[in-house]
């Protein structure tokens, strides 16, 4: 428990930090964790006598993502054709090595893992603006009126644009969703919600993250960040069930694989696959959601 903890916290002081750096940190972090998440994904189908294009496949992540970071669609949809293309056609050059289903298990894990981080960067870079918090707010009157430490000065200016906003409101939910379903699924969780995929899930556990995330998205994204409350709670509401999801798939994944953690990325949490795995579900649809929205 002591090494989760600590894993834990190492873990979410390195996420705020890229997090408010934004630019080329946060994409080359993007870039390298989800090269983390493509080899847990071809040891994992490994285990079950696949063998997925290992090289093909990172080169195909890291140009997906270098397009979502320079913000060109129409390329990082090409690059994803390319590869595609480039993948199967090896089924050819390579006959007899590289298996149709090798092939098939390739372009699924590029997608699975691809598409959501390229989201995620597209949602980072999506606006520059600077938003005024509340905590903005208190800084200028104390500076104003108060003398204050030079340390609680650095704390209470810390800066957020639209893009690490979004991503705070993004990852905290998600976070949120995870943690309240298992607090309230290990107090009063009875009836299993997929037994036979994931057996400590509960509907009682699913309630609460539907009641805490949604509680969660209106006071980070309506009362910390300003953005409007009804479109923050049914955000939340949506957020909470997609998070589920996510993680239920990749419940299956490991299931179908035999495996118990995709990897050792963060000693008592798991492989990368499974710290992401909700992410991978809320990152896209969260995304769409406020440009149908009108958030930005």
């Amino acid at each position: 428990m002591i090494v989760r903890i600590i894993s834990g916290i190492i873990g979410i002081i390195i996420a705020a930090i890229v997090i408010q750096l934004g630019g080329m940190p946060f994409a080359i972090f993007a870039m390298l964790l989800s090269l983390i998440g493509w080899h847990e994904y071809v040891m994992m189908m490994k285990n079950k006598g696949i063998d997925p294009t290992y090289i093909s496949g990172v080169l195909t992540l890291l140009l997906m993502l270098c397009c979502a970071w320079l913000g060109n669609i129409e390329e990082l949809l090409a690059v994803l054709t390319l590869g595609m293309l480039l993948i199967f056609l090896m089924t050819v050059i390579l006959h007899g090595t590289v298996r149709p289903i090798d092939a098939c298990a390739s372009i699924a894990g590029v997608l699975y893992i691809g598409l959501p981080f390229s989201h995620l960067i597209l949602l980072r870079f999506i606006d520059d603006e600077k938003i005024q918090t509340p905590i903005d707010s208190v800084t200028t009157i104390m500076n104003n009126g108060l003398p204050i430490e030079s340390a609680i000065d650095t704390l209470m200016s810390f800066n957020f644009d639209v893009g690490s906003a979004l991503i705070w409101i993004l990852f905290i939910c998600t976070w949120s969703s995870d943690t309240f379903a298992y607090f309230v699924g290990t107090a009063i969780g009875s009836h299993k919600l997929a037994s036979s995929i994931s057996p400590n899930k509960t509907i009682e556990g699913f309630l609460g993250s539907i009641v805490g995330t949604t509680a969660m998205a209106i006071l980070i994204g309506n009362v910390i960040f300003n953005f409007p409350f009804v479109e923050m709670a049914i955000l939340g509401l949506i957020l909470s069930i997609v998070a589920t999801l996510g993680d239920l798939v990749e419940s299956v994944m490991k299931r179908f694989t035999g495996v118990k953690d995709s990897g050792i990325l963060l000693p008592g949490h798991g492989g990368m696959l499974d710290r992401f795995d909700s992410i991978f579900y809320t990152a896209p649809v969260f995304y769409y959601f406020i440009i149908i929205a009108g958030l930005i």
